[in-house]
């Protein structure tokens, strides 16, 4: 492959700019893995349009978190009638049993109603992150293999995962908590006031006063937390780095100058533990005198008022025990604040990736591809520049007529525009000036899917899936039979291995075909293609990196293939093309020479010093 299409400089086809850059810090770390809050909750409303296709689900998860926070409120008011009105009576066994029975009916219903709850919330939680993978996997489909060369893959996978991760968090559990403490709060505080608005004025002044050195202490522990989180990846990459490359460790006497590296990576973990272990030793002890000091003062108060009958002992019982609600729920809002503005920033990440336009898409009336296919390729003054790289042409007034069963090998010295050719024609991207035809149909008149439908690729390093060899097989026809199959790999000289396979066809081939040999996956790659049965064959380098054996099978294979086809091929290895019908000298993005092996040998141009060092300079004369 063309060293020009592996280029770090090379974009997607939009000349916009990446959607999202990839920033590292200063170690080289990529901070987009980590989504960081948004400013305001205005992306959730994404999640909303998808919480609003389950309105029954949303209707009974809202109708349950009223129950429970009722039903929460409800036992401090029961345990006040216990106390008031049941040992009030002489401690009548029967009147204390009604009402510890109907305590125990409303720990019944909130038990009951907190499963629905939970049910609910995290059936839409799982239900609305299922969605919206399934919609951002359609579309990120739909791209132009550019997109993935301007935005990094491992960002948007980490999207797919963490992202989704925070959204589902966020509906399945986060936005519940948020009503159930809204309403508690809101219930809590009226019932307080129905019992001792005195005192619950004293409790509403003293809430925040409480609040607002949990919530500072606990920021700084959180931030402290995240660094430490951090400073543990450092070593967990740092071992992962180490065990890698052990042999070179071993071979350079490096053992020494590892162990202090990961020392000292160690002891800065322990001096951020520190610190984390001091904030929270602060922070526990704060949070126990002022929540602890604010119940006994309240309860101070309120002996004081029970003591000159202004309130009754079971008033004081659940005034403390529905305060300590109320601070809880009010508290925990701070938290769920935070963490529905990480959500809404999720969120938009993976709008991003939802909304982003193909820069390739069919015409709204596409132009019919001739039937049956013919197999002509014709590139008339073609001029393309990678969208990143504008200063520089890939192809310069290019043109080249391909006629239908030709096969034409295009070699010349790396970057000089050979893959290009190959990501044109299966409009990968669309050239600046010019025009692509196959069939005399414009690929920009085309469906794209249609015009790939007529071409099937072998590319220089066979690409197999984490599947069974049968689906990496019929990968260029999903309804191949077992028949069909078998002909395919016996024309591409891969029967006999794949016979000797564990389970023959239904043998996994391990994460990218990793229990197979090089010569093994390109000879798949070749029945794959086969399968395809393509009028249009373009072939990658697909010999460059096999030994002489592999090659011999594999060229085989090609020759086999390549019969009454149209062929495209890109080899640096000249020994593969010596026989095509025309050679294709590129260099610079322009067509210096062609014609045949021997012609070209005799020219005294560029192809012929290539063979002179390739084959010897008596061979290539």
């Amino acid at each position: 492959m063309d060293a020009d299409q592996n280029s770090p400089e090379l974009a997607g086809s939009r000349a916009s700019g990446p959607l999202f850059g990839r920033k590292k810090d200063k170690k080289g770390k990529d901070k987009n893995r980590d989504p960081k809050p948004a400013k305001t909750l205005g992306p959730l409303k994404m999640i909303w349009a998808e919480l609003a296709k389950y309105p029954s689900k949303v209707l009974l998860a809202f109708i349950a978190l009223i129950i429970t926070a009722a039903a929460t409120l409800a036992i401090p008011a029961g345990f006040k009638l216990i106390i008031d009105d049941g040992f009030a009576s002489g401690g009548d066994p029967a009147r204390i049993g009604m009402l510890f029975k109907g305590l125990l009916a409303v720990v019944g219903v909130l038990a009951v109603g907190t499963a629905l709850r939970f049910y609910f919330v995290s059936w839409l939680g799982e239900r609305v992150v299922a969605d919206i993978r399934l919609k951002v996997q359609n579309n990120l489909l739909r791209l132009a293999p550019g997109f993935y060369e301007e935005n990094s893959p491992s960002e948007i996978a980490s999207r797919m995962t963490a992202d989704t991760g925070l959204i589902e968090q966020v509906v399945g559990t986060t936005v519940s908590v948020a009503l159930r403490n809204t309403l508690m709060g809101i219930g809590g505080t009226a019932y307080l006031f129905y019992l001792a608005p005195q005192l619950t004025i004293g409790l509403v002044i003293a809430i925040p006063l409480i609040m607002l050195p949990i919530m500072y202490f606990g920021r700084r522990v959180r931030n402290v937390s995240r660094t430490s989180q951090d400073r543990v990846a450092d070593v967990g990459s740092m071992v992962a780095e180490t065990l890698g490359a052990m042999k070179v460790v071993q071979a350079f006497n490096q053992e020494h100058r590892e162990t202090g590296r990961f020392q000292d990576a160690v002891e800065l973990i322990f001096k951020v533990a520190k610190k984390r272990i001091l904030l929270r030793a602060l922070m526990t002890s704060i949070i126990i005198l002022f929540i602890f000091g604010s119940v006994t003062m309240i309860m101070w108060r309120g002996a004081l008022g029970v003591s000159t009958g202004e309130i009754s002992g079971g008033t004081i019982f659940a005034f403390v025990f529905t305060g300590g609600l109320v601070a809880g729920a009010f508290g925990s809002l701070t938290e769920v604040y935070g963490d529905l503005l990480r959500g809404a920033g999720a969120a938009s990440r993976l709008n991003e990736l939802l909304t982003a336009k193909p820069a390739i898409a069919a015409p709204e009336r596409p132009q019919a591809l001739p039937q049956p296919p013919r197999g002509s390729l014709s590139f008339r003054n073609v001029t393309f520049r990678y969208p990143t790289r504008l200063e520089k042409a890939a192809l310069k007034d290019f043109n080249l007529e391909v006629e239908p069963g030709e096969t034409v090998a295009i070699v010349g010295p790396s970057g000089g525009g050979k893959s290009t050719i190959f990501q044109l024609v299966e409009r990968f991207y669309d050239p600046q000036a010019g025009s692509i035809r196959i069939d005399g149909v414009p690929l920009t008149s085309a469906d794209p899917a249609e015009i790939r439908k007529r071409t099937a690729l072998v590319p220089q390093e066979g690409t197999l899936f984490s599947a069974n060899a049968r689906d990496n097989l019929r990968y260029g026809n999903w309804e191949a039979s077992d028949d069909q199959i078998w002909e395919a790999a016996r024309a591409a000289n891969a029967e006999k291995f794949l016979r000797d396979l564990p389970q023959g066809l239904d043998t996994y081939l391990g994460e990218s075909g990793t229990r197979l040999s090089g010569g093994q996956k390109q000879r798949i790659a070749i029945a794959r293609a086969l399968l395809r049965d393509a009028p249009i064959l373009l072939l990658d380098e697909a010999t460059s990196a096999l030994d002489a054996e592999s090659e011999q099978l594999v060229q085989q294979a090609l020759d086999r293939l390549m019969e009454s086809r149209t062929t495209l091929v890109i080899a640096h290895r000249l020994a593969t093309v010596r026989a095509a019908d025309r050679i294709v000298v590129l260099e610079a993005g322009r067509i210096i020479e062609q014609g045949t092996h021997a012609e070209l040998s005799d020219a005294g141009g560029l192809y012929s010093r290539l063979a002179a060092l390739q084959f010897g300079s008596t061979e290539a004369a």
